[in-house]
């Protein structure tokens, strides 16, 4: 007798929601949008919460396979000053999606314009929710194989007021057991675990 088929995870999960939105009211309209969301539950009462939009971004790691090295940036980041008093930050390249591009398009964009590189290979490795429980913010990461050498100017947008500074670290220093406070960024250690992995041939 055939065994009745699996349901479809994302149908089984999504089908029949407990909450329904009731009405959004936008309480900052800036570089980003910040949202109460109010919804009523199943049993009849109402909750809300607080929500960060700004849009989906991209995150790449540019690797020289000639070099054994990858590119960082570092940069000043308020939150991060702050909540512990660090003056930067050691990061991956990273931006939002503009208006009219794809991921792809974004990521060649901000590899330029931060880093100075044109990959000679992109590879698209995830798309992620960043913080779900806060943030509309879709990641998507990328690995950037790249020739160092003919790397330009970089440094961000003039505009932006981005005040980066590119910096060529071997991998091999980033292996290490103080990978996390060299490099204390979620999304750079994501990448990074995937290039160390595809240098391993895993």
């Amino acid at each position: 007798m055939a065994q009745d088929a699996e349901p479809d995870v994302a149908e089984s999960q999504f089908a029949e929601s407990r909450f329904r939105l009731l009405r959004t009211e936008r309480v900052h309209n800036g570089w980003a949008r910040f949202l109460i969301a109010r919804y009523a539950t199943a049993d009849g009462s109402e909750i809300t919460r607080e929500i960060e939009d700004h849009g989906d971004a991209v995150a790449v790691l540019p690797y020289d396979p000639q070099r054994g090295t990858v590119f960082l940036v570092r940069q000043f980041r308020a939150p991060v000053a702050i909540a512990s008093g660090a003056p930067d930050t050691l990061e991956v390249c990273a931006g939002c999606v503009e208006s009219g591009e794809d991921e792809e398009t974004c990521a060649l964009r901000e590899l330029e314009e931060e880093c100075g590189l044109v990959p000679l290979k992109l590879e698209r490795v995830a798309t992620l929710w960043s913080m779900p429980g806060v943030s509309t913010e879709r990641l998507t990461y990328f690995l950037a194989e790249v020739d160092g050498a003919a790397r330009g100017t970089g440094g961000g947008r003039d505009d932006e007021h981005e005040f980066i500074t590119v910096i060529e670290v071997p991998v091999a220093e980033l292996a290490g057991p103080d990978r996390f406070a060299r490099l204390p960024d979620v999304k750079s250690q994501f990448l990074l675990d995937r290039l160390l992995d595809r240098l391993a041939g895993r």
